[in-house]
């Protein structure tokens, strides 16, 4: 899926993605069968003497997005973040070991100054950083930002309203250069708040931000300048931003090519790219490590395969149903099938929250996570699902569920197929359906078009936090569900996930948290595959970018080595 930051994207590779989910930290995994190690992250880390300066990076992506607004519930993409990383600002950064730190280029320093009677945050934010139409960067663009994300008005397409709906109040400190955030409740990932942060002026409206960054990347403020879109040849080309305060950027330019998955490949073993994202695609691992002067470099994240069951679609309003759809896929027979040959543990993932290498984690999926077809086909039958012929029908509709994959992306096609012919057995029917990759969730994933789709969550080092969106209830009776794409949900979910949130006690977090998650396993939104390996294939001289785990990258010291 394209990855939103909160939440999803396009994970490029083997599969569209979305940004933002996922959970935070891990050891090496030991892969077997091979000799090496699953690193944290195999970016080619190097310090920026022995990078050159000058050069043109060839990026290659899956899609071509419209809304480049990440805040917005169509931005909310991994593709949007792979681009607007390299313009935006954030006020945080991850490295390896998802620890958090101030960034100094924005934030010299930030921290909680009061817990009672209620919890503030300090930021004092770096004088030097300033938007590229030379406003400065200040409270007020903080202030602005919680506006438009808090939930209050449903005019803002927001992807979710986590943690600033907690926020009472975002004021000036001692001069323009100091936020003071007041929580209404505690909010313990408050460092997941503000990045990216967008100026006030886009801000301040619905209308502005709906609209204002809609084929258009209006303002900047980092190491690199919007150059311009290529509607015709689908490139965004960034290019180096001469006002920056930071550390100057070493390359020239990055121009972002989008394509089928299934054609990037090509360009990159032609010489045509210097760097893509193959996902979890056995033939295209293999073709890129043939590829001369060429490597893949892989690494564990938090980034999780899956199916996303549409609960308002008319065949799937029925849990009963979801939960029978659910026992009769064989997620092991489909895991195997999608990592054979990359060298990566074929292991479940059971949590919807937690990675399996990760503190939190516990296998909450119980029965319900099992491959059961006998027991799938007595809930369709106590359902009134009954068999006529090879399909069932009830009411006279046919159980004939749409599976829609994004063109181009020959796994999500292979996963079809694969539970296609797990279906017909418990005697239903799956309809594989490709669509533009381009349209895949703008057009399909987003207003639910779809019964049954996969992707890929992109994570964070907020396992709640950014999670939280994605399984949140609609807050008006099912007419807005933000980035929850399922489009099923309870209070009892959230109210977990309102007590991991609040807790600022890791252990009591990760108890209410996996609380959540067995609820959701009950509940069928999102059907949990496998964590997905992060495999980018990448020019062997190219430094500082590539398979990032929980690593936040400094574009300004990607480039080639000298």
């Amino acid at each position: 899926m394209k990855a939103p930051r909160l939440v999803v994207a396009a994970a490029v590779a083997a599969s569209l993605s979305m940004a933002g989910c996922g959970g935070a930290g891990e050891g090496p995994v030991d892969s077997p069968g091979d000799d090496r190690t699953i690193k944290a992250f195999d970016i080619n880390l190097q310090p920026r003497d022995k990078v050159r300066d000058g050069g043109t990076l060839r990026w290659g992506i899956n899609e071509f997005p419209a809304q480049w607004n990440r805040n917005h519930v169509d931005g909310n993409l991994a593709m949007a973040a792979v681009v607007s990383n390299a313009l935006l600002p954030s006020p945080f950064v991850s490295d390896e070991k998802a620890e958090i730190s101030p960034n100094r280029d924005y934030v010299l320093a930030a921290e909680v100054t009061a817990q009672k009677p209620k919890q503030v945050v300090t930021y004092t934010l770096n004088p030097k950083a300033r938007w590229s139409d030379g406003k400065p960067i200040t409270w007020a663009d903080y202030q602005a930002q919680w506006q438009a994300l808090n939930g209050r008005d449903s005019a803002y397409r927001i992807a979710s309203p986590t943690g600033y709906q907690d926020i009472e109040k975002v004021a000036k400190g001692k001069d323009d250069f100091e936020v003071v955030v007041t929580f209404a409740r505690p909010f313990g990932d408050w460092q997941a708040l503000f990045g990216p942060l967008l100026p006030a002026a886009t801000n301040r409206t619905p209308e502005a931000f709906n609209t204002a960054w809609l084929n258009k990347i209006p303002v900047t403020a980092g190491p690199f300048r919007f150059g311009g879109f290529d509607q015709t040849a689908k490139t965004i080309t960034l290019v180096r931003d001469d006002s920056w305060w930071g550390d100057r950027a070493k390359l020239d330019k990055i121009i972002y090519r989008a394509s089928e998955q299934d054609s990037l490949i090509g360009a990159f073993s032609n010489g045509e790219l210097d760097i893509i994202d193959v996902g979890p695609s056995a033939p295209d691992y293999a073709r890129a490590r043939a590829t001369s002067g060429a490597q893949v470099r892989q690494a564990a994240g938090p980034d999780f395969r899956h199916f996303t069951f549409n609960g308002s679609s008319e065949l799937l309003r029925d849990r009963n149903v979801r939960q029978a759809i659910q026992l009769g896929i064989n997620r092991q027979a489909i895991a195997q099938s999608d990592l054979q040959g990359l060298q990566w543990p074929v292991t479940l993932l059971n949590n919807h929250f937690f990675m399996n290498t990760q503190e939190g984690y516990q296998d909450n999926a119980g029965s319900l996570g099992a491959y059961d077809p006998a027991r799938a086909r007595r809930l369709l039958d106590a359902a009134g699902w009954k068999l006529n012929g090879t399909v069932r029908q009830k009411g006279g509709k046919t159980l004939d569920l749409r599976f829609v994959v994004p063109s181009g992306v020959q796994l999500s096609k292979q996963e079809g197929e694969l539970a296609q012919s797990m279906l017909a057995q418990i005697g239903v029917k799956l309809t594989i359906k490709a669509v533009p990759s381009d349209d895949f969730f703008t057009n399909y994933v987003i207003p639910g078009n779809f019964d049954i789709t996969p992707f890929a969550y992109i994570g964070t080092p907020f396992p709640v936090s950014s999670s939280y969106g994605v399984y949140a209830n609609s807050p008006d009776g099912g007419k807005t569900w933000n980035a929850n794409f399922g489009r099923t949900g309870s209070k009892a979910i959230d109210d977990a996930m309102s007590r991991a949130a609040r807790s600022l006690d890791p252990v009591r977090a990760r108890a209410a948290t996996n609380a959540a998650d067995r609820l959701i396993w009950e509940e069928v939104n999102v059907l949990p595959l496998y964590q997905r390996p992060q495999m980018v294939a990448t020019k062997a001289t190219l430094a500082n970018v590539g398979a990032r785990g929980f690593y936040d990258l400094r574009y300004q010291d990607i480039g080639f080595m000298r």
